[in-house]
């Protein structure tokens, strides 16, 4: 009877011991980096008054982001985000670096902003809404079967 006791004790603190370092490494913090903005060292290759669109391009790559209106600037963006157990990622770090343009296309500005900078802007994405509500592509064919008249198409 002592013999099993012994051995069931060890056993049981080799379990606990697990279940508890799982818990704590599904509690650490992960972070994820998404984007690209370019250094200091990088953005003093680029002057103001002087470069283009195309040697900016050639300098420091072409940003995955550039202004809507008539391309207005070029803008680079950087985002840290922080994923804590089963909470919702939260953006820890925002950078944007902004080179703006003249109407000839010549560098008119080069800014680099952060979220101490202002408000969190949150990004989404825009979807166009349609004037069918909740029915698919496939419920719709069915749904024309009984009003489809031979006759009305004969007459035109």
């Amino acid at each position: 009877m002592f013999g099993k006791s012994s051995c069931i004790k060890p056993t049981l603190r080799a379990a606990v011991l697990f279940l508890a370092g799982l818990v704590v490494a599904g509690c650490t913090a992960i972070y994820r980096d998404h984007g690209y903005v370019p250094t200091e060292e990088d953005l003093a290759k680029v002057s103001v008054g002087v470069d283009t669109r195309d040697t900016v391009a050639e300098a420091i790559g072409v940003p995955s982001v550039s202004g809507v209106l008539n391309e207005s600037g070029y803008y680079y963006v950087r985002s840290r985000l922080r994923h804590y157990g089963a909470t919702e990622p939260k953006v820890v770090a925002r950078e944007l670096v902004a080179i703006s343009f003249t109407q000839s296309g010549v560098v008119q500005n080069i800014e680099r902003f952060g979220l101490e900078d202002g408000r969190v802007v949150v990004l989404n994405r825009r979807v166009t809404e349609s004037s069918v509500n909740n029915t698919t592509f496939l419920r719709q064919i069915l749904g024309n079967i009984g009003n489809f008249n031979p006759g009305a198409v004969a007459n035109q």
